[in-house]
């Protein structure tokens, strides 16, 4: 059951911009183009990708936000070249089955991530199972804030809601990561209780006391990766820029320190440069072998 919460564009929209590019994939051996959810995570990450490309190997890169379906169906149709957004193999499992034999998965670059309903941990429930108390869904209106309605965590807490019994009375609340996160500052400000769709690495959990509620049904499976995708041919297209992305592989430590920076006013391009720039040794690996 959802409701529409905020403002989020039309996948059918963003499914254009991405058709508008595709005739220019392989034009000019110089440029590349990036695609990515507007996820603080891959806020950070496609940057210091972006950072790296265009200062080490004078790359023009043109990123395209898109939500999860229109992301996976240009990397299959060719008009994205890669993207490093990729949470598998739970929450994008569904594009993976759809795309993946049209795509090329360069593996994991970074490890340890999970997704689930998270709280603040002054609020006494534990786990999902909570959420039938009568009194829990009173104390939220029977409401889990969740983000843009494509992205597979929100395909995840639909099936939460039927496998738990849930979907009579609560209701799934379509947003947009950015506006989920500003919600859960002003309900943990005011020490109010909120539930929301949630995901590590994410700056919240170093700026707040959170913590996830149990599922002992295993929904939203078990810890994730994020991994590197490419369209079919980028190898041969432009071996370099594939080189760099198969080789990018970082920690949540790496990614939560862009996160923060940015969640604290830098731009995502500032914060992506000063990182890369204070790690020259992790980025010489990330370039090890290109001429």
């Amino acid at each position: 059951m959802h409701k529409k919460w905020g403002f989020t564009l039309s996948a059918v929209v963003l499914a254009a911009a991405l058709a508008g590019c595709s005739n220019s994939k392989a034009n000019d051996s110089k440029e590349i183009k990036l695609a990515y959810v507007a996820w603080d995570s891959e806020i950070a990450s496609t940057n210091v990708v972006k950072y790296v490309l265009e200062s080490k190997l004078d790359y023009s890169v043109d990123l395209l936000q898109v939500d999860a379906g229109p992301m996976w169906a240009g990397m299959a149709d060719g008009s994205a070249d890669a993207m490093v957004a990729a949470w598998l193999p739970t929450t994008h499992a569904s594009y993976l089955e759809k795309y993946g034999s049209s795509v090329e998965d360069l593996g994991p670059n970074l490890e340890g991530t999970k997704t689930g309903l998270v709280v603040p941990s002054y609020m006494k429930e534990s786990s999902i199972e909570d959420l039938n108390n009568e009194a829990t869904g009173k104390l939220v209106d029977y409401e889990i804030i969740g983000i843009e309605p494509g992205a597979g965590i929100m395909q995840s807490t639909d099936k939460v809601l039927k496998d738990y019994g849930l979907d009579n009375k609560w209701k799934l609340i379509e947003s947009s990561s950015a506006a989920m996160a500003q919600e859960l500052q002003k309900a943990y400000k005011a020490k109010e209780p909120i539930i929301v769709t949630g995901w590590t690495p994410h700056w919240m959990f170093a700026k707040m006391d959170l913590k996830y509620l149990d599922d002992p049904k295993g929904v939203y499976g078990g810890a994730e990766s994020i991994h590197t995708i490419a369209r079919k041919d980028l190898k041969s297209d432009k071996a370099d820029a594939y080189k760099l992305l198969d080789q990018f592989t970082w920690t949540p430590d790496d990614m939560a320190q862009v996160m923060v920076a940015i969640q604290e006013g830098q731009s995502p391009e500032e914060a992506a440069k000063a990182w890369a720039e204070g790690h020259p040794e992790q980025v010489e690996k990330w370039l090890d072998g290109i001429q």
